[in-house]
């Protein structure tokens, strides 16, 4: 034995090989923790002071080779400043240089996932090869910053600045015939030959057949790139990312940056340039909020599989209901293996639904990510039916039927007399309550919400709703179906418009009454999008539809009358009724706040109409110019209120399941971190100051809640501070 530690140990084997080998001692994955980084210090050390070893390879115990950086320690890190970080960077640069400067071959065996830190370890070796399940990517720009170990570096010289900017621009995880096709590996082979196929690798090097000297000469040197080719590879790459990225995200243009002022230079200086570069983007809040994004879905994740853990397997599901949304929920089962039946009363809704599901499937085809055969066959795990004969052996039904309660509560009352007595029932409802459709129902208990957001194969929440008698055994099997439709479920108790709508409506009430004052929605639209959102209020309602959003205006203004009620019409007319009465409805019927025509793809493309300007204006009560400030807040007040009153009533556990929940299923900002993060960053008592401001012209919508008073006087905030790394 060469080294033991908790995470590493380091042994000599025969022709004397040392063989490093990752197991981080109690955990699932390896992750290189910074105390984990201070062991490889020490290990590489070891291996520097034995002597007579004819080559090294680095290997893992684990399923995955290393998953990355320890991400719960990034946020800690970053609050210490930029001088800290680049020093921290520069101590990790000297251990992996130490690895690269070996005096003999090394080789790097990868036998599962290797992400971030993980790859850029294993960039250090001479050689790599690659089980043919594995994969390796640098995915740090999806968290704001930039590959800060070596990546940027490293990677260029070893595949070519192009492809290197492809994977690190876009985060990508990338399969084993990809990574060897661009060069980033040297073979592929079956998990079980991996070590023999690195020992063999090591061999021919020691025996001069392969010149591993040359290949580390390469990753020194500067990038053979003339002045015309580095000016094609980066200025076109930046325009073209910078298109893809937005303004919000500066990481993976930032890193295309570094790439080309590191592609002159030599190893230490280029990653000096890294270095510099990764201290200024983790000291940004995007980076903070992105970090806290990962660790908020995280634990989504944990708690998601917890509830899978109790749960009765969904072996066959059914849906209730075929038509568009039905189709989407049967071809979204059907893709992910849970064959499903799809039942309605009319053929012509039946052929609809499959015609939606054939469509998305047909998709998958044209983009490569099915062949013509694998489409047939999930295909076939949607079978059709008008009546109830198979029902009985259903282990979970989804009622995707029209919004109307009776009509909703028939078809739940009927079916739960065809199914077998553990057979979950899980209403797709946007807005009627939970317990209020459970009421009629023998077995309440083996009854919930199951809310898919439009289009389902794009969205990936999944509000699973508890009753008052739904039972934990029917939460967790409903949990374990939508995770393995590959969505992101969340557990939430039962209220009016549950947790997203709830939350919205307000949201569409802040921009009812700037209408009313005389705002123009175009610029409003303009604004928010601007701010982040990726389509404004008037457009958004364009695309639920103003049928849709007058009648959950009217539950909401049902369900909590003083702060909604106009959201249900009482008093002065909104923008949003106005809109609905005159028949226009949005993208249904092509006349909403835009009008709408097909591009050339066929699908719907906005464009201002006056008609619906000057109705607008015939029903506000005053002509009024907002400051984009100004627009923000009262958009942003009632949206970020309503949130915490969501999280103070118990209808969402966590801030971190309130935020992710959001940012899955309406498109919040992804970069402002959620809701509750937003309030954070602006100061609790910031924030209280500005929705006092705005309630006394506005009303209940704006009023803070009294514990949000005391979160502000104590100096309180929805997530804890990060511990000191």
């Amino acid at each position: 034995m060469i080294y033991q530690g908790n995470a590493i140990t380091v042994t000599r084997g025969g022709d004397d090989i040392a063989t490093l080998t990752f197991d981080l001692q109690g955990e699932s994955v390896n992750k290189l923790s910074s105390a984990v980084i201070a062991e490889l210090e020490q290990a590489v050390k070891a291996i520097q002071a034995e002597s007579g070893l004819a080559g090294l390879v680095l290997a893992s115990a684990k399923e995955a080779f290393i998953v990355g950086a320890d991400i719960t320690e990034f946020q800690a890190m970053f609050g210490k400043g930029g001088e800290f970080l680049e020093s921290m960077l520069h101590r990790v640069h000297g251990i992996f240089n130490a690895i690269e400067d070996l005096p003999f071959p090394t080789v790097t065996a990868i036998n599962g996932l290797a992400l971030g830190g993980g790859c850029e370890v294993l960039l250090t070796t001479d050689f790599r090869v690659m089980g043919d399940k594995a994969q390796i990517g640098l995915p740090e720009t999806k968290l704001g910053i930039l590959p800060g170990w070596g990546g940027c570096v490293r990677l260029p010289r070893l595949i070519g600045a192009d492809n290197a900017i492809e994977w690190i621009a876009g985060g990508t995880q990338n399969r084993a015939d990809a990574a060897l096709k661009v060069g980033a590996v040297d073979a592929v082979v079956p998990g079980e030959q991996l070590e023999a196929a690195a020992l063999d690798i090591l061999a021919r090097a020691n025996a001069g057949e392969l010149d591993y000297r040359a290949r580390r000469e390469e990753k020194m040197q500067p990038l053979r790139l003339g002045p015309i080719e580095q000016m094609m590879a980066f200025e076109t790459a930046k325009g073209y990312v910078a298109g893809k990225a937005g303004p919000h995200y500066p990481a993976p243009v930032e890193a295309i940056k570094v790439i080309q002022k590191g592609a002159g230079e030599e190893r230490a200086r280029a990653q000096a340039i890294e270095a510099k570069a990764f201290a200024k983007l983790a000291m940004t809040e995007v980076a903070f909020n992105l970090v806290g994004l990962f660790m908020s879905d995280q634990v989504v994740k944990k708690k998601g599989g917890q509830f899978e853990k109790q749960a009765r397997p969904v072996k066959q599901a059914a849906v209730l209901g075929a038509g568009i949304m039905g189709g989407g929920i049967a071809y979204q089962s059907a893709s992910k293996g849970t064959p499903i039946l799809m039942k309605d009363i009319k053929e012509e809704a039946i052929q609809l639904g499959l015609k939606e599901a054939r469509k998305l499937f047909t998709k998958q085809v044209e983009r490569k990510k099915l062949t013509p055969e694998q489409m047939a066959e999930k295909l076939a795990n949607i079978r059709p039916t008008l009546t109830y004969g198979d029902f009985g052996s259903v282990d979970l039904v989804v009622e995707a039927v029209v919004e109307n309660p009776k009509v909703k509560g028939a078809v739940l009352t009927e079916v739960e007399g065809l199914v077998g007595e553990e057979t979950i029932l899980a209403s797709n409802t946007s807005t009627i309550s939970i317990t209020r459709l459970a009421s009629s129902l023998k077995r309440p208990e083996n009854f919930c919400g199951m809310h898919f957001f439009n289009p389902v194969h794009r969205m990936p929440l999944v509000e699973v709703i508890r009753g008052e008698k739904t039972s934990d055994a029917a939460v967790a099997a409903t949990v374990a179906y939508a995770r393995a439709m590959g969505k992101t479920p969340i557990v939430v108790n039962d209220c009016p418009g549950f947790l997203v709508n709830r939350v919205l409506f307000p949201y569409f009430g802040g921009f009812s009454q700037l209408m009313a004052q005389g705002a123009d929605f175009q610029r409003v639209d303009k604004v928010m999008e601007k701010f982040g959102w990726p389509m404004g209020p008037a457009y958004l309602l364009d695309v639920v539809g103003m049928d849709t959003a007058v009648h959950a205006g009217e539950v909401m203004a049902e369900g909590f009358p003083e702060r909604m009620g106009s959201l249900g019409g009482n008093g002065e007319k909104s923008a949003i009724q106005a809109m609905f009465e005159n028949d226009r409805l949005g993208q249904k019927n092509d006349r909403g706040f835009y009008a709408y025509e097909e591009d050339r793809k066929g699908k719907p493309k906005k464009v201002s109409d006056e008609a619906a300007i000057a109705l607008v204006k015939s029903v506000a009560k005053e002509s009024r110019e907002f400051s984009d400030e100004e627009i923000i807040s009262r958009m942003m007040v009632p949206l970020c209120l309503e949130t915490v009153r969501c999280l103070e009533d118990g209808i969402v556990g966590t801030p971190a399941e309130a935020d992710m929940a959001l940012i899955y299923g309406i498109g919040f900002p992804p970069f402002r971190g959620g809701a509750l993060r937003y309030v954070d960053a602006m100061g609790v008592a910031a924030f209280v100051k500005l929705a006092d401001g705005l309630a006394e012209e506005l009303g209940p919508l704006y009023a803070p809640t009294e514990k949000l008073r005391e979160m502000a006087a104590a100096g309180e905030t929805f997530y804890a501070a990060p511990a000191q790394a």
